[in-house]
């Protein structure tokens, strides 16, 4: 990935969170602690800042940067996961790897993280879904859509949602819906 490409990917996913902030909260309000969409805001506000105020190299730079932003300045669960996410793909990048292979080891550092698998109403469902996807080169909006959606009828049983059991089911996860957003800011950008 060029290094404008993540710049400007970040910037997308930053507007998409900014805009969707508020929505990402309520669908974490009964599932959750309701402040998904705040923390995020919060993460991608400080790494639009730190893009602004800093000097970049590579693509890699940009990821690692992002990693440790959203480390430091989201809290619950979404800063260690996504934070670990940009690590995993900041490794991958730096090797010089495809775009599939990036978001792949981003995925492993997420489970490795989170120990979800498929099927557990996490993140991890979408993803894994837009990795296989990727391969093919058929990511489009309408598959990651599918992929959030899918989460609606899931019964979680991995993280914080886990803890309502079957009152999970009908409602989206919501680091399915941002990690949807991350990768629909990648298509905008042109970065698949």
């Amino acid at each position: 990935m060029n290094l404008q490409t993540a710049k400007d990917w970040m910037a997308a996913f930053n507007a998409k969170i900014q805009e969707y902030k508020d929505y990402l909260s309520e669908l974490d309000t009964p599932i959750g602690d309701g402040d998904h969409g705040g923390n995020m805001a919060r993460g991608m506000a400080a790494v639009m800042d730190n893009m602004d105020s800093e000097d970049f190299a590579s693509a890699a730079d940009v990821l690692k940067m992002v990693s440790m932003q959203l480390l430091s300045k989201v809290g619950g669960a979404s800063g260690p996961l996504y934070g670990s996410a940009f690590m995993g793909m900041t490794k991958a990048e730096t090797a010089g790897a495809e775009i599939a292979d990036v978001l792949a080891a981003g995925l492993e550092m997420i489970q490795k993280r989170g120990k979800a698998v498929t099927n557990e109403k996490t993140m991890v469902d979408v993803w894994t879904g837009v990795v296989e996807v990727i391969k093919n080169g058929d990511l489009s909006e309408e598959v990651i859509d599918g992929l959030v959606e899918a989460t609606k009828d899931m019964k979680a049983t991995k993280g914080r949602a886990s803890y309502v059991g079957e009152r999970s089911i009908g409602h989206i996860d919501p680091g399915s819906f941002s990690s949807g957003l991350l990768f629909k800011a990648l298509l905008e950008v042109g970065g698949v």
